[in-house]
């Protein structure tokens, strides 16, 4: 699976690649010659006595080291060029997949894997492209070629290399085998760690509130133990390496010289041939070590290959019918309904089911919303409100049943054309890092200041922004951390309605908003989107009373719609919800 992913990525790069290879196989032959140019000084030259050799040979090796420096310099660059752009490569294509994922897929996965996937597990596979560039192509080379030019000095001691290649070959595969699920186990627990630390970093007011930080360090301890005590394992194995390789390296080099020693003695070798062939075994187990060392950091690199090929090989669940070609411009879509234009919202028997799960969340759900009308969706927690409204944007999609816009099934529409035509105000009020005047701006980014302001006035959030040192200048933290839950819903619904949409979604929108601006906001809702199609998820009954049509869900069925006074004569479940949130003399 690792090399299957690091072939698809290199085959965008098969010139670099190619060149690489040239330039690390000039660079092993080199290698390979300063041995034997060396033996023939010694034996040629000195022994011989014969100075203008020397120098001719002298300089024969010059220009091969130059040649050999050059071509590792010249492959070094090009490896780096070609590993980089690789994970720069694998961290969009997993960007875009995960992009792609319903709510569904990153759920199962996980917020903090998949940015783990995206982050330090691309970083593995690109320092195995290294790896894999600057030893794997020339550790086989150099290990063939120096087991044959040994073989050359001297048959008798090339025994030597027989012998101590499958005891190397023996402690990389023991090293290997232990590593490959010591490292598949590390990357979950890094996950499991980082999901630690990302919960007790978010939730710390709780946390303290709660006097509960000994127990959550209790808790980070014990995930950072078994992090640790992975990490030693693999550590201690990777340590373990090097002594048993130079054990076996410098027993090799005892054993030569000793042998060698004697046949030079004897006349059966000449020196040069000996320091040719001492070289030669150091160039042998040099390309083993490597080999050693680049499979050694193979188990961590296929860990996080098979955690990335997850995802990419992951199927979502909302598949896009186009690429949205036909749906114009944004602003058109945006402001004249797309491609589809304005046009009724029609359920039809729609049905929706998690899979595996033995109940569906949503059945047999059918109504329908008109422009220029209000839709209210309300219910017990856990009825399935906000998974209906997440349907309408293909969040979600229905396991049975339709969903129709202006006529057309939204299966059949490009998803950028299906949203563009849609703003949303989510549950929870999310802002991005930057400016007030760049969240606002997600909606439309051609929007102008007196765009904005406009939103902003509707949504009763200019006056609080025109109080701030900046106005809509200010820096927004993370998630909108410096502003409070109801300036943040405010400047939510004011991002939706730059947007200037046919379709508005509120999923329980106005949940931290005190009564008199949720008022003044819905009186300038209802001028601002006379004309538009606006479905509303909302827990309290005030918030809804004044919509068009009520939808009252109950365990995932629509059991009653209506007005507010119809229902309260009609509907027992909507009459008990009002009961339990206003007294009924009150109600409107």
């Amino acid at each position: 699976m690792l090399f299957a992913l690091l072939m698809r990525l290199f085959a965008a790069h098969k010139g670099r690649v190619a060149a690489i290879v040239a330039l690390q196989l000039v660079q092993t032959a080199g290698i390979l010659l300063l041995p034997t140019i060396n033996a023939a000084i010694i034996d040629d030259g000195i022994v011989a006595g014969n100075t203008p050799e020397i120098f001719r040979l002298g300089i024969d090796m010059a220009l091969v080291a130059a040649v050999q420096a050059g071509a590792a310099v010249a492959a070094g660059y090009l490896c780096a060029v070609v590993a980089t752009t690789v994970g720069q490569q694998l961290r969009a294509e997993v960007f875009t997949k995960i992009q792609s994922l319903s709510s569904q897929e990153v759920a199962a996965f996980g917020t903090q894997s998949l940015v783990t996937r995206a982050t330090n597990d691309t970083q593995q596979i690109q320092s195995f492209a290294v790896l894999v560039f600057t030893m794997l192509v020339a550790a086989p080379v150099m290990a063939v070629g120096g087991v044959y030019l040994a073989w050359q000095q001297d048959i008798v001691l090339s025994s030597i290399v027989i012998i101590i290649m499958p005891v190397l070959l023996l402690i990389m595969y023991l090293i290997v085998r232990r590593l490959v699920p010591l490292y598949r186990d590390g990357q979950e627990l890094l996950d499991g760690t980082g999901q630690i630390l990302r919960e007790q970093i978010i939730g710390a007011n709780v946390i303290r509130s709660f006097v509960r930080q000994g127990h959550e360090a209790r808790r980070f301890a014990r995930a950072n133990t078994s992090l640790t005590g992975n990490n030693l394992q693999s550590a201690l194995l990777i340590a373990a390496m090097l002594p048993l390789i130079m054990i076996v390296v410098n027993l090799s080099s005892v054993a030569v010289v000793w042998f060698g020693g004697h046949r030079v003695y004897s006349g059966e070798m000449n020196i040069g041939a000996l320091t040719a062939f001492i070289a030669y075994i150091m160039q042998i187990l040099l390309a083993i070590m490597m080999a050693m060392y680049v499979l050694s950091t193979a188990p961590r690199a296929a860990a996080c290959a098979e955690r990335l090929n997850a995802v990419l090989d992951t199927q979502p669940s909302v598949r896009d019918s186009g690429s949205g070609a036909d749906s114009g411009n944004g602003n058109d879509a945006a402001g004249g309904g797309g491609a589809f234009g304005r046009g009724d919202i029609t359920f039809t028997d729609v049905r929706f089911a998690y899979p595996g799960a033995e109940t569906p969340v949503l059945q047999n759900i059918s109504f329908t919303a008109s422009p220029g009308t209000t839709v209210a969706i309300v219910g017990s927690t856990g009825s399935g409100k906000s998974t209906l409204l997440g349907l309408l944007p293909r969040f979600l999609d229905t396991t049975a049943g339709t969903i129709t816009v202006a006529g057309r099934n939204i299966r059949t529409l490009p998803l950028d054309v299906l949203r563009r035509a849609m703003a949303v105000v989510p549950q929870r009020s999310y802002l991005f890092t930057g400016t007030i005047a760049h969240n606002l701006r997600i909606g439309d980014p051609a929007a102008g200041d007196s765009q904005l302001w406009e939103a902003l006035e509707t949504a009763q959030a200019a006056g609080f922004v025109r109080e701030l040192p900046l106005g809509m200048a200010t820096e927004v933290g993370q998630g909108g951390t410096n502003l409070s839950g109801g300036q943040r819903q405010r400047i939510c619904i004011a991002r939706a309605l730059v947007r200037r949409a046919p379709i508005y979604l509120f999923d329980d929108s106005f949940s931290a908003l005190d009564f008199g601006t949720e008022n003044r906001l819905r009186d300038a809702l209802a001028d601002t989107l006379a004309d538009a199609v606006v479905i509303v998820v909302a827990e309290r009954i005030s918030t809804v009373a004044g919509a068009d049509r009520i939808l009252v869900l109950d365990d995932g069925r629509l059991v009653a719609q209506g007005t507010h006074r119809e229902l309260l004569e009609t509907s027992r479940t909507y009459r008990e919800i009002a009961e339990s949130q206003l007294a009924l003399e009150g109600l409107p």
